[in-house]
């Protein structure tokens, strides 16, 4: 399984970006693709996932409202499109599936066990 990130960059604060994970390489249609945060000197934080097979969306409380999640079974692409940005949001944004069978949603960082190269995204107040 691979995931490969696009997007990202620097943005004025209130403005909108998309992030994109290209995935490939699994046996089925019944994963999960979540999105990852890490500010400088902070822990990794969950942003959001969907469910492949079902289009299924939880959030982190701190983007509901703000990001969307999506897929394009035509593309195997994972989207995150993440609009109203805040200087709160700059951070390495990452891609991760996890690697064994894990209950719906999987939150936690552990769950996950294969991870895309991360993309800067930067916020300009």
């Amino acid at each position: 399984v691979h995931l490969v990130q696009s997007g990202g960059g620097t943005v004025q604060a209130g403005g909108s970006l998309r992030l994109s994970c290209a995935v490939s390489g699994f046996n089925n249609d019944d994963y999960a693709v979540g999105w990852f945060r890490q500010a400088p000197g902070k822990e990794r934080d969950f942003v959001a996932v969907i469910r492949w097979a079902t289009a299924d969306e939880v959030y982190a409380d701190s983007v509901k409202g703000r990001f969307t999640i999506s897929r394009s079974a035509a593309k195997n692409t994972v989207y995150l499109e993440m609009n109203g940005l805040t200087a709160e949001d700059t951070a390495v944004y990452f891609c991760a599936t996890p690697s064994d069978v894990v209950s719906w949603p999987p939150l936690s960082r552990s769950d996950y066990g294969i991870w895309g190269q991360g993309t800067q995204v930067t916020v300009s107040s």
